[in-house]
């Protein structure tokens, strides 16, 4: 769990010089560093997809799961529990899109907003995205945490601009943010010790496609739904396994 624990203190670190600041970051600033953490993010995937030892699994799984995500919506269903806590028209609501797709940048608006929003708001942005849930999957399998260094420090920057516009509630967000992304990394430690080598290889090597797919979506290069493609970290388990 060192790569949640890191990204957790990164947001504290982040929160705090925006408490004492009490500005935000120039957009150019914080464009710059999506786009650096949007190369890294490619380099990582492609490095990871290329050690499936089965391609056909890896093209089947990919293939699948992005036909089950899409039936399923679930990134529409985040989103739409985004914009049903924040509306579409609030700076909430705004800083959650930009943040939650990676993959634009826009002015956020100084407003007051109650504790109890602010770490909602902020616990969404932090976690609602498959570089949480990827990054904690990397971080249960054993492999050095390099996702999560890299969001901590996309969220340590994002940090400063929230708690500037948001108040302490912020830096509250590390709670729900250990619990959540703590619990899958976890859950992929028990994978680890149930499943064989082979399984653990061609799940980092989807985990890897998947990146590939969010580090050009962070390029802006072209939008990929690459949370509707989740499910297929299932199927390649079950293929690996018992195939």
């Amino acid at each position: 769990m060192i790569g949640t624990v890191i990204n957790a203190t990164a947001i504290l670190v982040g929160g705090s010089v925006g408490l004492l600041v009490h500005t935000r970051l120039p957009e150019k600033i914080i464009k710059i560093v999506f786009q650096a953490i949007g190369l890294f993010t490619l380099f990582m995937g492609v490095q990871m997809a290329l050690k499936t030892e089965n391609i056909l699994y890896m093209v089947m799984s990919i293939v699948l799961g992005a036909i089950i995500g899409e039936a399923l919506d679930i990134d529409g269903f985040l989103q739409k529990i985004a914009n049903n806590s924040y509306g579409k028209a609030t700076s909430a609501g705004k800083i959650q899109r930009l943040l939650y797709r990676k993959s634009s940048v826009q002015t956020v608006e100084k407003q007051h907003y109650g504790v109890v929003n602010a770490i909602i708001a902020a616990f969404l942005l932090f976690c609602m995205g498959s570089m949480s849930i990827l990054g904690a999957i990397e971080d249960g399998l054993g492999n050095p945490p390099n996702l999560l260094l890299a969001k901590s420090v996309l969220d340590g920057f994002t940090a400063i601009a929230l708690t500037a516009s948001m108040g302490v509630g912020i830096l509250l967000s590390v709670i729900p943010l250990l619990i959540f992304q703590g619990s899958i990394t976890l859950l992929a430690s028990h994978i680890m010790h149930v499943f064989g080598e082979t399984v653990i290889t061609e799940l980092t090597a989807i985990g890897g496609l998947l990146l590939i797919g969010l580090g050009i979506t962070m390029l802006e290069i072209k939008k990929i739904s690459v949370v509707n493609m989740l499910p297929a970290l299932i199927i390649i388990v079950v293929f690996t396994y018992f195939f």
